[in-house]
């Protein structure tokens, strides 16, 4: 399983069949997004190294170092970085 570092802080286990923005959740992670299918961007942030692989297509416009990880997977350990996210908070 892939390892995604976010921001150099938070290292997460990404599951192959998850998208990289469900893999944050799953770890607890609250990310940034609106439409989880690529055309708002809201998600998006910068792929520092690693590869991943778009599961649709991106209707959002974005640089050549950027992703939105909404529809992308990790096929590798990743390294994102400028992603918008807080974490989440349990309630008994």
């Amino acid at each position: 399983m892939p390892s995604i570092k976010i921001n150099r802080i938070t290292n997460i286990q990404s599951n192959r069949s998850d998208t990289i923005l469900e893999t944050m959740e799953k770890a607890g992670l609250e990310p940034e997004y609106n439409c989880r299918d690529g055309h708002c961007g809201a998600c998006k942030c910068r792929l520092v190294s690693g590869e991943v692989e778009y599961v649709g297509f991106a209707m959002a416009y974005t640089q050549a170092d950027e992703i939105l990880p909404c529809i992308c997977r990790a096929k590798t350990d990743t390294e994102l970085e400028e992603v918008v996210y807080k974490l989440s908070v349990k309630r008994a």
